[in-house]
Order: structure tokens, then C-alpha cells, then sequence
């Protein structure tokens, strides 16, 4: 699939929250460069890396499933506080590849490892050597398929010949494209809060389409900050703010082998030191830091593999926050809800269908459901002055809100998906060939 700059501005000619982007400009001690490797069939951009001249502090959590990539391992083993360097590919998964490929990641790291400490003896006064295990990996794509160790090393002398110390919107940009799949728009976001009386700007891609469903943190993720922030705190904000952000969107309900979501603090704006998550000075930056994940996350569920509509469930005043969450997923997760969606078919019967499956405990004389502002069910009863032909108007809309109040307590939790439509099998039935 070849990917070029009309889907980002065709994106931008939609009408909703999700088709607006903001433009990434300069952050502090990073550099970010793109290239071919030509892992697809055509010249498009298919490695990133981002380069950390001063090196950068770093957090990250990953896919829980059972099986995990080979990159993830590697990621998983490096005991480094500070790294120099992610490197990122797209078009092979480098899962199920075993001990090749991960001595695949070990070759290009090594390689990395040498162009860099090159580029550092070029351009700094107290040159350091580059380390390989100072290198995170991300990788994304088909699962299985022998890892293109050669042709990703190869392309390392070229990412690092493009190192530019000066960003704009235009090489975020090409970083965003470069790390899509069957993504149809980029996915970038950034937030500028304080800490302390220290700007500090936040900055954040991703990818993500298909093979989607929460369990940790969902698809690529990437988070850049020029705050002075130590491992131990970046991983504590990213652990709080991952639940309700990442965690609270499906596409399909399947979790992927190379799930990661990583933070990069460099450093460079020199803020008072933060020893504390709960210190009131951090607070601005654990705002900003949900707000750049969460903008995230939606775009990724917007952007689901053939969807047509970006859903919103809601479910508040529950017992317990795990309840809300299930009864959330239950109804995000339904093939039946979400064809229902994708046909502008106003069956609510679907969702009671979804919530009782969840195997929550109910009162259903407390229930109520709304399309929207529009009263479905009100204490376990369909409303009197329920309209058949108002909802299925209000479906007629790209994006679709569902609320479900339990009246049985204060807890809430909010599910992020999209429709399943005609092409969302389409493509997963042709996405190797």
C-alpha cells in the first residue's frame, strides 16, 4: 500500500474531531529521520528512527499476550536507564522469526550502534560511543514472515546521513506515515503544559488500524517530552494514564504480538527535579500527558480497519470501575452492535443484548440507555415517547454516542471503537496478497 501526503489532507477535509491534526514543530534533543528500505513494493517511507543526541530517559509498557514479538524481547532485556535511539519498522511484525530475528535486531543495532558513535564524534564537543543496547526497536506488520534484517541495516547509514537537529511539522509527519500499515491517517498529537514555572511540550504518534483490542496498551505509541522527568516517574504516569487512554479502544478485540507504548524524556527544558508522582508541580504535565495518549487513541479507533463511523460508549454510575469497563467492552466489542452501526440500523436491542452478556450484576429497574442525547431506556423500560425514525437519523451520523447509566454507584468508564463494515473484511481478507 503506498501512503503519501493526499491522506493526510484528505483527512483534514472531514468535518470531525478526528480529521483535525495539529502540527508538531521542534522539540529539544531529538532528531527524527526517515527512509525506504523498500520492505514494500514501492519507494514509501518504512523505517523511522529517532535519535536522542544527549540520550533520553525512557518508559514503556507492552502487549500482554503470550506470544510477543522479537522486538519486544529485545526491549524487554535492555536494563539501560537512558537509551540513544527507537528504531522502527513497518511491514513485517518480526514475530514468530525466533532466534533469527532477534539476531536480526542485534545486527542493525550494532550497525546503529557504529553510524552513530560516527555522527557523535561529528557534531559533539565531548563525543560519547553509541551502545547497542542503548537502541529500542518497534516493528509492525505481517506476523511470521522472515525478518528483512539486510535491507533494514542497510538503511541505517541513510537515517543517520538525514539527521537534522531542527524539526518541522513536515518530518513528523513523514515519521507518522512511515510507521502505518493499513492505517489510512497519520496520528500525531502534542500538548505544551508546565512544570513548575518550565514549559515543557509533549509530543506523541501512533499507528494503528487493525488487530486492535486492549490488553496493556494497544498498537504503536510514541510519546516525546523535552521535560527532565526519571524513568521510575515516566513509567508511573504512563502506567496511570495508559487505563483510560489506549486501554479504552477496540476495533476488532485482538490483541497484537508488538503492542508497545513508549515515553522519551530528553531533558532539555531543565525543570525543577520531580522525586514524587503525586508532587503538585507534575500535575499540569499528568493532564497534558492523558490529553496527548487519549487524542491518540481515538484517532487509531477513528481510523479502524473500514470504518465508517467513530463509536463513543459510555457507561456511568456503575458499582465498580471493572464492571463499567466490561459492560463498555461488551457492547464495543459486539459484531452485532457494530454491523448494526455500520447499516445505521437503530437496534437498541443489541446493546441490552451486549450488556447482559458482560456477566454483570444488574437492577435492570435502574437502567437506562441513550443514542446520543436521544432516551432509549429509562428504569429498565423503553421510553413512551421513543421515535423509531429519530434514532435511525441520529444514526445517519460519522460519529455515534451510546450511554448506558447502571444507577449502583459513581464509577464510570468510556470505550472507544468503530463500525464493522464490508471493507473492514475486505481488507483483512486480502492483507497479505
Amino acid at each position: 500500500m503506498a501512503i503519501n501526503f493526499d491522506n493526510f489532507f484528505n483527512s483534514q477535509s472531514k468535518k470531525s474531531k478526528m480529521g483535525d491534526f495539529q502540527d508538531l514543530e521542534h522539540l529539544d534533543g531529538i532528531s527524527v529521520s526517515t527512509t525506504s528500505a523498500k520492505l514494500y513494493n514501492n519507494s514509501r517511507d518504512d523505517v523511522v528512527m529517532f535519535y536522542f543526541r544527549k540520550g533520553a530517559n525512557h518508559a514503556s509498557v507492552y502487549t500482554q499476550s503470550k506470544i510477543v514479538s522479537e522486538n519486544i524481547k529485545w526491549n524487554l532485556l535492555l536494563k539501560k536507564k537512558r537509551i540513544s535511539a527507537l528504531i522502527v519498522n513497518a511491514r513485517n511484525a518480526n514475530a514468530f522469526t525466533g532466534k533469527k530475528g532477534f539476531q536480526g535486531l542485534k545486527e542493525i543495532a550494532d550497525e546503529a550502534s557504529i553510524q552513530l558513535s560516527e555522527k557523535q564524534k561529528q557534531d559533539e564537543e565531548k563525543p560519547t560511543k553509541v551502545k547497542s543496547n542503548e537502541i529500542l526497536f518497534g516493528c509492525t506488520g505481517t506476523i511470521g514472515e522472515e525478518y528483512p534484517t539486510k535491507k533494514i541495516k542497510e538503511s541505517i547509514p541513510e537515517l543517520v546521513k538525514k539527521i537534522k537537529y531542527t524539526q518541522n511539522k513536515y518530518i513528523w509527519m513523514k515519521a507518522a506515515l512511515g510507521i502505518m500499515t493499513t492505517d489510512l491517517k497519520p496520528k500525531l498529537a502534542m500538548e505544551e503544559c508546565k512544570i513548575g514555572n518550565t514549559n515543557i511540550k509533549i509530543f506523541g504518534i501512533a499507528k494503528g488500524s487493525g488487530m486492535i483490542f486492549p490488553n496493556m496498551a494497544t498498537t504503536l505509541g510514541y510519546i516525546f517530552t523535552d521535560a527532565n522527568l526519571t524513568p521510575s516517574i515516566l513509567q508511573k504516569l504512563l502506567k496511570k494514564n495508559i487505563e483510560t487512554t489506549f486501554n479504552a479502544i477496540s476495533c476488532d478485540g485482538d490483541t497484537s504480538t508488538n503492542d508497545m507504548v513508549s515515553i522519551f524524556s530528553t531533558g532539555t527544558a531543565r525543570n525543577s527535579e520531580i522525586k514524587n508522582i503525586n508532587d503538585s508541580k507534575i500535575k499540569d504535565f499528568d493532564i497534558a500527558l492523558h490529553s496527548v495518549l487519549l487524542n491518540l487513541a481515538k484517532r487509531i479507533a477513528a481510523d479502524g480497519e473500514g470504518a465508517s463511523k467513530f463509536i463513543t460508549v459510555e457507561v456511568f454510575n456503575s458499582k465498580t470501575f471493572g464492571d463499567a469497563k466490561k459492560i463498555a467492552f461488551s457492547i464495543a466489542n459486539s459484531a452485532l452492535v457494530k454491523t448494526a452501526i455500520a447499516g445505521e440500523d437503530p437496534n437498541w436491542g443489541r446493546v441490552i443484548m451486549a450488556i447482559g452478556k458482560s456477566d454483570v450484576d444488574l437492577n435492570l429497574n435502574k437502567l437506562s440507555i441513550k443514542f446520543g442525547s436521544i432516551r432509549i431506556i429509562e428504569k429498565g423500560q423503553l421510553v413512551s415517547t421513543y421515535n423509531e425514525e429519530e434514532v435511525s437519523e441520529y444514526m445517519k451520523n460519522e460519529n455515534i454516542e451510546i450511554s448506558v447509566d447502571l444507577s449502583a454507584g459513581k464509577k464510570s468508564f468510556v470505550a472507544y471503537t468503530m463500525d464493522l463494515t464490508k471493507k473492514y473484511i475486505e481488507i483483512n481478507a486480502n492483507y497479505r496478497t
